[in-house]
């Protein structure tokens, strides 16, 4: 079954829902044809935030820097239900330009999943700077890419407009403005790290016939863009 995704490396819930999904499609028997797509939270950051991640999201979002630190701290737990050790203290963001035209090269030679995987873990869990050339780099030797492609990669525009463009439909056709954003089978919605309920039941409405009603576009745990 095809999903399109749009997500950002640097969302907590975009690694959550991935899990879930992956969890969801195992037990219910679905194999999935997954094609990941570029969807920026904050395409003005630097390639390395001066600020730790919690004072970021402090201002981002306009609270203090406990109810952050908190709000982490649930995330944390939530991922760890999914088998992911988000280590939030030690989250090093940046602009994730970069690390999209990464995963559309990746998924060019079959590896998107491979990189996305790859590039969740070293920010969540390793807590390497996402916007930083030398992670990309590392993530790319770890999935086997072939490092002259990589480097030819970063010192070129290459894929750019496939970053772009990925932004555009989110933005523009589909109205989103929270990630993760799932598609199913090219027409049914949801939206956020739903729990594994709600990705079987939607597997189940995706593989009825394609007359069949859309699944409610539900939007709860998510990762948002700024208020401009």
């Amino acid at each position: 079954m095809r999903v399109d995704i749009w997500s950002d490396v640097v969302c907590p819930f975009c690694y959550i829902g991935k899990k879930r999904l992956e969890a969801a499609a195992e037990e219910a028997g679905v194999e999935l044809e997954v094609h990941w797509h570029s969807f920026q939270l904050d395409a003005e950051a630097p390639i390395r935030q001066q600020v730790s991640n919690s004072e970021r999201l402090a201002q981002k979002y306009g609270r203090s820097l406990d109810e952050v630190e908190e709000m982490q701290r649930n995330i944390a737990v939530m991922a760890k239900e999914e088998g992911i050790e988000f280590n939030w203290e030690h989250a090093n963001s940046g602009n994730t330009f970069n690390a999209h035209r990464l995963i559309h090269l990746a998924q060019s030679k079959g590896l998107g999943n491979e990189a996305k995987e790859a590039l969740f873990y070293s920010y969540m869990t390793q807590g390497l700077a996402i916007g930083e050339r030398e992670t990309l780099e590392d993530v790319a030797s770890r999935i086997g890419l072939n490092p002259v492609e990589v480097d030819d990669l970063l010192d070129s525009d290459e894929f750019a407009d496939f970053v772009k463009f990925d932004e555009e439909v989110a933005r523009e056709q589909l109205k989103v403005t929270g990630v993760p954003f799932f598609v199913f089978d090219e027409r049914i919605a949801l939206a956020g790290a739903q729990p594994r309920e709600v990705f079987m039941q939607v597997l189940e409405k995706a593989a009825e016939a394609p007359q069949a009603s859309a699944a409610p576009n539900c939007s709860e745990d998510r990762c948002e863009t700024p208020e401009k």
